[in-house]
């Protein structure tokens, strides 16, 4: 099966929010940010009416806020932070090869990545799941990164989508 599709900056950063999004590391660290600064404002309002000899409910109040806000808006602050940081990556690093036109074909032994820059080659044990979301399918080929695949640029999904659990059965035996 080939498949041939341009892969866009968005594309690239729509990859890092989903696996910001479905990483139990990443997760872990959105919940801990999440939830250790509203706790140090609540100490910190403490410490303010200890210190400053200020009225301990009027400061509660004041950081409690805080803390709600934080709790509330700091999803949307992370995830804002991971596509400038994915954005930022594009700009600085050599990324020649991973966006603009590719040609992936799927063979009985693996993938080949073709894009003007070089190939890549994966057998099928090498990729360590397969993903999808709306926008595209991913096959990661490391805890980290992935074969991106947009879904706007196929005409087949169903059965692409068929053929892929069809090669990536040992996938679906290490996770029962």
């Amino acid at each position: 099966m080939e498949i041939r599709y341009r892969l866009t900056e968005e594309d690239y950063v729509q990859f890092n929010l989903f696996h910001i999004k479905h990483s139990k590391a990443a997760r872990r660290t959105l919940t801990i940010q999440r939830v250790i600064p509203p706790v140090l404002f609540l100490l910190v309002a403490w410490v303010f009416a200890e210190i400053g000899h200020a009225s301990f409910l009027g400061l509660l109040i004041t950081f409690s806020i805080v803390a709600v806000l934080w709790v509330i808006f700091y999803p949307s602050y992370f995830d804002r932070a991971i596509i400038r940081s994915a954005k930022r990556m594009m700009k600085d690093g050599n990324n020649e090869g991973l966006l603009g036109e590719h040609h992936l074909v799927m063979t009985e032994e693996g993938i080949v990545d073709s894009t003007s820059y070089g190939e890549t080659k994966v057998s099928w044990g090498g990729i360590k799941a397969f993903k999808e979301d709306r926008h595209s399918f991913y096959l990661y080929n490391s805890a980290v990164s992935a074969y991106i695949i947009p879904k706007r640029e196929l005409k087949n999904i169903e059965e692409i989508r068929s053929y892929l659990h069809t090669k990536l059965k040992h996938i679906e035996s290490e996770n029962k």
